[in-house]
């Protein structure tokens, strides 16, 4: 295999799938979107692991584009927060959580599957997992494989592919996963998951509580939280 884009975000799970991508194929390229979001300081992660790793990365701007009541787009919204995992799992339930945004994966793997072709390259890597508790329709296998359908069926060809690694992992063993990847912990350092976009991290929004439970189910200290403390003592 020879060239994959991925669509990082900056956050825990693109980090993971880009070194994922980088074992697996020769040249890997990065794009992230700036989708008007209000935690946009992950767009600076992404740059920098990146730039860490030598990975060529554009940040395509669609601001304005997508409309929603999420608060990831719209500062008058709350975020929800959670004193634990398991206060978070009961409170969400089969609902969706509240950050989701419609059809912004829909709209990052089109956009990802034209930027892919413009640079001869015919497969996507995302970090979509259904396994987390947002219940996010647009992170779950049928989705990716109805999109990978419509990308092939848009195009006229049949080889263009999008990869989903974590697709079936829980955090935890994403989190294993990433030991084992080269140079991906010393990336996740610099990852930004907090949806309040602040560092250090809130630890309290949903993306917060699901990373902290990830490393804390694989027994693995947080190379984030060791930054951090590292911050803290100056």
């Amino acid at each position: 295999m020879s060239k994959a884009v991925v669509i990082m975000s900056g956050g825990q799970d693109s980090t993971i799938c880009l070194h994922w991508a980088m074992s697996f194929y020769k040249d890997v390229m990065s794009v992230s979107f700036d989708y008007g979001q209000t935690h946009n300081i992950e767009l600076l992660s992404a740059r920098e692991i990146c730039e860490m790793n030598n990975i060529p990365h554009e940040i395509i701007t669609v601001k304005d584009v997508l409309r929603s009541t999420s608060p990831l787009t719209d500062k008058a919204q709350p975020l929800e927060t959670y004193d634990n995992y398991e206060q978070m799992d009961e409170i969400i339930g089969d609902r969706v959580e509240l950050t989701f945004v419609p059809m912004r994966n829909a709209m990052f793997l089109t956009i990802g599957a034209n930027y892919a072709l413009s640079k001869n390259c015919r497969t996507l890597v995302t970090g979509v997992c259904q396994e987390d508790n947002a219940n996010y329709p647009d992170c779950r296998a049928e989705f990716i494989a109805s999109q990978t359908a419509t990308i092939n069926q848009a195009l006229g060809i049949q080889d263009f592919k999008i990869e989903t690694p974590l697709m079936m992992l829980s955090k935890k063993k994403s989190v294993l996963l990433a030991q084992t990847l080269k140079g991906c912990m010393e990336s996740l350092a610099f990852s930004h998951t907090c949806y309040a976009g602040v560092f250090p991290p809130c630890g309290k929004c949903h993306s917060c509580v699901l990373r902290a439970e990830g490393f804390a189910q694989a027994g693995v200290k947080d190379p984030l939280i060791e930054r951090v403390e590292q911050y803290n003592n100056g």
